[in-house]
């Protein structure tokens, strides 16, 4: 796959994230969360019905495989889920940001340790910038009020980080799968795996719920984040991981907050200020470094 095309789909990816993030806040506030979440997967679901056929030149997936689908779907979509929506209401939105600027550090380490990748020292210093950028994003929003105790406060920061290891095991679990299935594949499974693990909850809240209050914009917006988050993220971050390292694929996480933000500025008219512009300027320069090929990499290819 072209490299340039890989790193737009990662990249295109991370920002649809950021941005259903960003949009599902009157969703969370009109559903419950484990119904919102089932009602997610269900929509995904029937759009990708298509995608659940194996097609005739992918083999039969074995045991290591499907082990592997469902630890995708378990930590990627329903354990992040459930440690980043209820870590962010236990402690403040500075510390939940600091932490979440710790993922493609996660992710090239991941790498490093069960794929056994070589980390390059550019990877590295664009995992700093990245880093650096997401806390200062969390540093502009420092005046925000606190969540309560402080030991409700350590608990929130430890479900974020377990939401960081979920996403970096995620990235990780993805580049082994595209190597056995298509992304197209490989999409409509793991969301599969997450409506089943998200049936018993959602459906017994459902029961009671009277879904003639929800508004019509509400359905419309439910609708977009479906798609956005079981669809097309999930599709076009495997597609992007066909084409690069597993650690190299991380760095595009800061595409999460960064969209997050911008949505925020534009959408929902947050103030935008000096620390969170920087924030921005840091999080390309570490894309550029990740992605620009050196110049051993260009005459290898030259030759």
């Amino acid at each position: 796959m072209n490299r340039a095309l890989a790193y737009g789909c990662l990249a295109l990816s991370m920002s649809l994230v950021g941005s259903y993030v960003a949009l599902s806040k009157p969703l969370a506030a009109a559903l419950p969360v484990f119904l919102l979440a089932w009602l997610r997967f269900g929509i995904g679901a029937l759009a990708m019905l298509h995608w659940l056929k194996r097609p005739a030149d992918e083999p039969p997936m074995s045991r290591q495989t499907r082990r592997l689908l469902f630890l995708e779907s378990f930590l990627g979509n329903f354990l992040f889920s459930i440690c980043m929506l209820y870590g962010v209401s236990m402690t403040s939105a500075v510390s939940a940001g600091v932490i979440m600027a710790t993922i493609p550090a996660v992710v090239a380490i991941m790498s490093w340790f069960l794929l056994g990748e070589r980390v390059a020292p550019r990877v590295w210093l664009a995992v700093v910038c990245a880093m650096g950028g997401i806390a200062l994003l969390a540093l502009a929003h420092r005046d925000a009020p606190g969540a309560g105790g402080a030991a409700r406060a350590w608990l929130g920061n430890l479900l974020v980080f377990g939401a960081v290891l979920c996403e970096a095991a995620y990235a990780v679990i993805g580049k082994k799968l595209t190597g056995a299935l298509s992304p197209r594949r490989i999409t409509a499974l793991i969301n599969l795996w997450g409506l089943a693990l998200m049936t018993p909850m959602g459906a017994y809240l459902a029961w009671s719920f009277d879904f003639q209050a929800v508004r019509a914009g509400t359905w419309l917006l439910l609708l977009f984040y479906a798609l956005a988050a079981s669809v097309w993220t999930v599709w076009l971050w495997m597609t992007g991981l066909k084409g690069v390292p597993a650690s190299q694929g991380g760095v595009f996480t800061v595409m999460l907050p960064v969209s997050a933000a911008l949505v925020g500025v534009v959408w929902l008219g947050e103030p935008l200020g000096g620390l969170q512009l920087l924030a921005f300027g840091l999080a390309i320069v570490g894309v550029l470094l990740a992605t620009v090929p050196s110049r051993l990499a260009l005459r290898a290819v030259r030759a």
